[in-house]
């Protein structure tokens, strides 16, 4: 089975508005201020990175974002969630 993650971040990445790094958008699907799955903006960069590399190694269980996390390099992850942390 071919890994969709890696066209899925290049996707994302032209889709950012200005100052939004790539894939940080996409989250605010179901990361949203008020509900959905878990809030991040306002969170600890350190913690929201923590929490990606947990579900990108499999020490974090889950459906949907360790394929998610797999298509973003460590410097996108870092992006990400410093972006979030200063929501």
């Amino acid at each position: 089975m071919r890994c969709l993650a890696a066209p899925l971040a290049l996707l994302l990445a032209a889709a950012a508005p200005a100052g939004v790094p790539a894939g940080a958008e996409s989250c605010t699907g179901c990361h949203v201020r008020g509900g959905g799955v878990g809030r991040l903006q306002g969170q600890e960069a350190g913690w929201i990175t923590g929490q990606m590399e947990a579900f990108r190694s499999g020490e974090r269980p889950a459906t949907l974002m360790g394929r998610i996390v797999r298509g973003f390099s460590p410097v996108e992850v870092r992006a990400i969630s410093d972006w979030f942390a200063g929501q």
